[in-house]
C-alpha cells in the first residue's frame, strides 16, 4: 500500500547468531559460540546505507550458547540467559562483568522482562522492573530491587515448558505447543486458548499494550485482553505460513515469516507492505519506536520507519485518513502544528467520508473540527440559493431519494448541534440547571429548540453589573461576536429550514418560532412549497403582522389554501397586543362584518392579551364601524370581566336607553322590550354607574320605571315612591320598593323611615306631592287618599315604624280602634329597648369596677432598680439616666434593648 519501513543489511557473520538486543543506536549479537559483540549504527552521510562500528567484541562472554539476552538502558544491564541460567552483566565496562547470577533459575529456558520507565522519587531515579523466568514447568518471579533480582513470593506452576512468554502489568501470557494460557501474577489461570490443530506451530505471543497480547494461530492472528482473556477479537493479520516473530510498532505490527517481513495495522485492520529482502531471518527485536532489528543464523538487518511527513503525504494521497492521524499524532512536531495537521487531515477525512455517502460519520467529525457551517452547506447546492419551485415543491411532497433524505438527515442533526454551541456562546447560562451535553435525536428537536430561545444582548453586557466593567475595546469585541454569531445562527435557521422542508415538516413550526431565519429567503422557500400556516409563523415572529394578516385577508376565501375562513386571521388578532391595536381594527372589520359574533370574540375571548386590550378604544371603534355589536361588548366587559369602571355601566345604559326610545324606528317592539328588560336588571344590579349623570338625560314622558331604580341609587325615597304611587299606579311595587330600601337600612341610615314616607304619600296625596314640571302632567289625578292600604302596611311593619312620625302623618279621622295593633307593638319594642339599655349599662358599670380594681393591683406593684442590676440583654449596668422598660415577667432591659430580647 505504502512504505511505512524500509530495510538495510547491516552485518553478515560466520559465527552463528543465536540472540540480539539492541538500545538506542547500539546492537547487540550474541552467538551460539558464545560470543557477544556490541556495535554502534549510525546514519553514513555519503549513502543510505548505515556505518558500522565495532565497539566491544569479548569471545569468551559464555561457553555455551547465548539463549537469550535483553537490555535494561536505564541501569545499563545486560540480562543473558546462557547454560540454562540467567545472568545479570554491567554494559558499562567493556568487559561485561557480572553483576548477579541468579542460581535459582538454573535449568531456565526462556525469560521476559516487563520494564517501566525510571520516575523519580526526590533525587533518586527508581525503575520499575519485573522478571518472569521459565524453568521447566515452573514460571520464577522476580523484582529489581536494592541493585538486585529479588524473587517474589509465589512460583507459577505450569501444565508444559513454556515455548513462548510475555510480561505483562497484572498478568503473563504463556505459549506451549498447543494452546495460549493467560496467568494473574498470584498464579491463578484467567483464559486458555488452543493454538492450532497442527502440533508443529510454535507459539508466538506480542505485547500490544500492558494488558493485551497478539497471540498466532495457524495462518492468522488474533487479540486477547486482560480484562476480558476469554473474549477473541476478528484476525488482526492474516499471513501464508506460521508466524516466526512479531513485534508491535505503533501504529503498525510487523510480524516475520521465513524469507520476509509483512507490515499490517490494526485500527483500521490493512495490510500495509511486505519486506522481503529477508533471508531466513528468524529473530525480530523493537529497539524503540520505528526502529527494528531482524536476524538470521548470519546476518542482521535494520528495519528503520520511513519518516512520517513522507509517510502521510502517501496516506493522504491513498485516502487512509485515520492511519495518516496516528502516525501525527507520534510525530516529533509540537502541539500546535499537531493540532493544525491533525485538524486538516479530518476536514479532508469528512469530505471523503461526505464523497462516499457516508453523511452522518463526515458531519459528526465537522462538528468535532468546529467548521464554519457555511463551508459544510456549500456542500448541498440545492440548499445554498433558493430554486425555482418544482413539481414535487409545488404540491408539497418530498423528494424520493433515500441519499438525498439521508444528507439532509445528517445535515439537519449537524446544524442542531452546532446551534446549540452558538447559543451557548450567546448566553453560557445552563438550560433547566445544566449545560447541554452530546445530541439528542430529531424527536427532542422541538423540546430543545424551544428551550434555547432567549440569549444576552449588547446591552445585557455592557450593563451587567455583576461582571467587571469591559473596556471598550473588549465591548467592541464582544459586540462583533454576538453579531456575527447571530449572523450565523441565521444561516443555520435557515438552511435548517430547507432541510425540514424536505425531510420532516413538523419541525418547521418550533423552528419558525425562534425567530432566526433570514426573512425574505425564508418567505421565498414556504410559498414555494405551499407552507402558508408556516409562512404566517415566520410573519408573525418578525413581526410583520400587516403582511401576515394581508396574506390571511387574501386567503380565506380561497377553497384551497389551508388559510381558509376567518379563523387563523381572528386567532392572529387575539394575540397581537395592546400595543397593536390600530391594526386589529383595521383587520378585524371583514370578520366583524361578515360573522359579527365570531368577530366580537376578537375582543372579548378570555385571553390575557385579549383582556388587556384599550377598552375605551375598542368601545369608540365599534360605536364609530359596529354599533350593533355595542351592547353584547360592554355586556361582556361589565358582567364577564367585572369592570366597575362607571365610563362603561354608563355608557351601556346610555345605549339601552337610546335604543328603547327609538325615534328612527330602526328597533321593532320585541327587541325594544329585550332592552327594557336589560335595561332595568342593570339599574337594579349595577353600583357603577352615576344616578346623578344617568338621570340627566332620561326622557319627562317615559322610563318612569327606569328613573324610580336610579332615584332608588340616589337615596330620593320620595320622588321614586311618588313615582311608583301616582304615575305607575302600582302600590305594590312601591311597597316592594319599601322592602328592598328596609334590608339596607342595617348598612344606611338615609334609608330608614321609608314606610312612613309611603304612607304619607298614600294618605295625604295633595300636601306632599313631590312630582314637578312635566312630570306631575302624567301622574294620576286626582289621587285618593288609600287609607286601608296604609293602615294595612302599618300593621305589618309596625316595629319597624317610628310612632310619632306616623301619627303626625295620620289623619285625625283614623279611629283609635285600628291603631290598636300598631300602637301595642310599638309600646312593646320601646319596652325591650329600655330593658335592653338597663341591661348595657349595668354591665358596662361592673366591667368598669374591673378595670379600676386591675389598676389598682398594676399600681401596687413596685420594681427597684439599683448599681449593680444589669441589663440581660446588652450587659451593662443601669444608669441613673437610664430609661428602662419592665416585661410582665419581671425582667427589666434597657429602653433600647426592648426590641432585641
Amino acid at each position: 500500500m505504502h512504505e511505512a519501513f524500509e530495510i538495510s543489511s547491516l552485518l553478515k557473520l560466520t559465527e552463528q547468531i543465536e540472540s540480539i538486543a539492541a538500545y538506542d543506536d547500539n546492537l547487540l549479537v550474541a552467538t551460539r559460540q558464545g560470543h557477544l559483540m556490541m556495535y554502534l549504527v549510525t546514519p553514513n552521510t555519503d549513502s543510505s546505507k548505515y556505518k558500522i562500528q565495532v565497539l566491544r567484541y569479548h569471545k569468551t562472554f559464555s561457553k555455551k550458547p547465548i539463549q537469550q539476552i535483553d537490555v535494561i538502558p536505564d541501569l545499563s544491564l545486560l540480562l543473558c540467559l546462557s547454560d540454562n541460567i540467567l545472568v545479570v552483566h554491567d554494559m558499562n565496562i567493556i568487559n561485561f562483568p557480572i553483576v548477579q547470577t541468579i542460581h535459582e533459575t538454573k535449568g531456565g529456558t526462556l525469560f521476559a522482562m516487563d520494564h517501566e520507565p525510571a520516575i523519580s522519587m526526590t533525587a533518586e531515579k527508581i525503575s520499575l522492573i519485573r522478571l518472569a523466568v521459565a524453568v521447566k514447568r515452573k514460571i520464577q518471579l522476580y523484582a529489581w530491587k536494592h541493585n538486585e533480582f529479588k524473587p517474589l513470593n509465589v512460583d507459577i506452576t505450569v501444565s508444559d515448558i513454556p515455548k513462548a512468554m510475555v510480561l505483562g502489568k497484572d498478568v503473563i501470557c504463556v505459549g506451549f505447543k498447543e494452546e495460549y494460557t493467560i496467568y494473574s501474577l498470584s498464579g491463578t489461570t484467567k483464559g486458555q486458548f488452543i493454538t492450532s490443530s497442527s502440533r508443529s506451530m510454535e507459539p508466538c505471543i506480542t505485547k500490544m499494550s500492558d494488558t493485551s497480547f497478539m497471540l498466532a494461530r495457524d495462518q492468522s492472528s488474533v487479540i486477547v485482553q486482560e480484562s476480558t482473556p476469554t473474549m477473541l477479537s476478528e484476525s488482526v493479520m492474516k499471513v501464508n505460513e506460521q508466524l516466526i516473530a512479531a513485534a508491535h510498532d505503533a501504529p503498525y505490527i510487523l510480524g516475520l515469516l521465513s524469507d520476509q517481513v509483512v507490515v499490517h495495522t490494526i485500527d483500521p485492520p490493512m495490510f500495509i507492505q511486505t519486506l522481503s529482502e529477508l533471508n531466513r531471518a528468524r529473530l525480530l527485536y523493537k529497539c524503540h519506536r520505528g526502529l527494528l532489528y531482524a536476524a538470521s543464523v548470519s546476518q542482521v538487518w535494520r528495519i528503520g520507519a520511513v519518516d512520517i511527513t513522507k509517510q502521510r503525504q502517501m496516506l493522504l494521497k491513498d485516502k487512509h485518513f485515520q492511519l495518516a492521524i496516528q502516525l501525527t499524532n507520534m510525530s516529533d512536531e509540537s502541539k500546535e502544528e499537531k493540532k493544525q495537521r491533525i485538524d486538516s487531515i479530518q476536514m479532508l477525512y469528512a469530505l471523503d467520508l461526505f464523497d462516499n455517502k457516508k453523511f452522518s460519520e463526515s458531519m459528526q467529525i465537522f462538528l468535532e473540527l468546529d467548521t464554519n457551517p457555511s463551508e459544510i452547506i456549500r456542500l448541498f447546492p440545492d440548499l445554498s440559493t433558493t430554486n425555482k419551485p418544482t413539481a414535487d415543491s409545488s404540491n408539497g411532497t418530498k423528494p424520493q431519494n433515500p441519499e438525498l433524505e439521508n444528507s439532509l438527515l445528517a445535515l439537519t442533526e449537524y446544524l442542531r448541534m452546532v446551534r446549540q454551541k452558538v447559543i451557548i456562546k450567546l448566553n453560557p447560562k445552563p438550560v433547566n440547571g445544566e449545560t447541554q451535553k452530546g445530541g439528542v435525536n430529531q424527536n427532542e428537536a422541538v423540546a430543545k429548540h424551544n428551550e434555547m430561545t432567549s440569549y444576552q444582548t449588547e446591552t445585557e453586557i455592557k450593563q451587567n453589573e455583576t461582571t467587571p466593567k469591559l473596556t471598550e475595546a473588549e465591548i467592541k469585541q464582544t459586540e462583533a461576536m454576538i453579531k456575527q454569531n447571530k449572523l450565523l445562527l441565521e444561516i443555520i435557521d435557515t438552511t435548517l429550514l430547507k432541510c425540514y422542508l424536505q425531510t420532516n415538516d413538523a419541525f418547521i413550526g418550533p423552528l419558525l418560532r425562534l425567530n432566526n431565519c433570514k426573512l425574505e429567503e425564508a418567505e421565498q422557500v414556504l410559498l414555494q412549497h405551499k407552507k402558508y400556516s408556516e409562512l404566517i409563523i415566520l410573519y408573525q415572529t418578525n413581526g410583520q403582522h400587516t403582511k401576515a394578516l394581508q396574506f390571511m385577508k387574501d386567503q380565506a376565501k380561497q377553497s384551497d389554501s389551508s388559510l381558509k375562513g376567518f379563523h387563523r386571521t381572528k386567532n392572529y388578532l387575539q394575540h397581537l397586543g395592546a400595543e397593536h391595536i390600530n391594526l386589529i381594527f383595521e383587520f378585524s372589520n371583514w370578520i366583524l362584518l361578515e360573522q359579527p359574533e365570531e368577530g366580537l370574540k376578537i375582543f372579548t375571548d378570555d385571553i390575557l392579551e385579549v383582556e388587556n386590550l384599550p377598552r375605551a378604544k375598542v368601545l369608540d371603534f365599534l360605536l364609530r364601524e359596529h354599533e350593533s355589536l355595542v351592547i353584547p361588548y360592554l355586556e361582556h366587559i361589565i358582567h364577564i370581566w367585572a369592570d366597575d369602571n362607571a365610563i362603561y355601566h354608563n355608557a351601556l345604559v346610555r345605549i339601552l336607553r337610546e335604543k328603547m326610545i327609538d325615534t328612527k324606528g330602526l328597533y321593532s317592539d320585541v327587541e325594544k322590550q329585550n332592552c327594557k328588560a336589560k335595561l332595568l336588571s342593570f339599574l337594579q344590579r349595577s353600583n357603577y354607574y352615576s344616578p346623578e349623570m344617568v338621570l340627566v338625560h332620561f326622557p319627562n314622558d317615559s322610563l318612569f320605571e327606569e328613573r324610580a331604580i336610579v332615584l332608588g341609587k340616589l337615596d330620593a325615597h320620595e320622588q321614586a315612591l311618588s313615582i311608583y304611587v301616582y304615575i305607575l299606579d302600582d302600590v305594590q311595587r312601591a311597597i316592594g320598593y319599601c322592602d328592598e330600601v328596609d334590608q339596607k337600612s342595617k348598612d344606611n341610615k338615609k334609608n330608614l323611615d321609608v314606610y312612613v314616607i309611603l304612607i304619607r304619600l298614600l294618605v295625604n296625596p295633595t300636601k306632599e306631592v313631590l312630582l314637578n314640571g312635566p312630570l306631575w302632567n302624567v301622574a294620576k289625578t286626582p289621587y285618593k287618599p288609600d287609607i286601608d292600604t296604609a293602615l294595612s302596611l302599618l300593621e305589618k311593619h309596625a316595629d319597624k315604624i317610628d310612632p310619632l312620625k306616623v301619627l303626625l302623618a295620620l289623619p285625625d279621622s283614623v279611629p283609635i280602634s285600628r291603631l290598636k295593633k300598631f300602637l301595642e307593638i310599638a309600646v312593646q319594642k320601646q319596652l325591650i329597648n329600655r330593658r335592653r339599655m338597663q341591661v348595657l349599662k349595668g354591665l358596662l358599670y361592673a366591667e368598669n369596677l374591673q378595670v379600676q380594681e386591675l389598676k389598682m393591683i398594676h399600681e401596687s406593684q413596685s420594681v427597684v432598680v439599683a448599681d449593680y442590676n444589669v441589663c440581660p440583654v446588652c450587659k451593662k449596668r443601669f444608669g441613673n439616666q437610664s430609661a428602662f422598660v419592665r416585661y410582665p415577667n419581671g425582667d427589666i432591659v434597657h429602653y433600647s434593648c426592648q426590641d432585641k430580647k
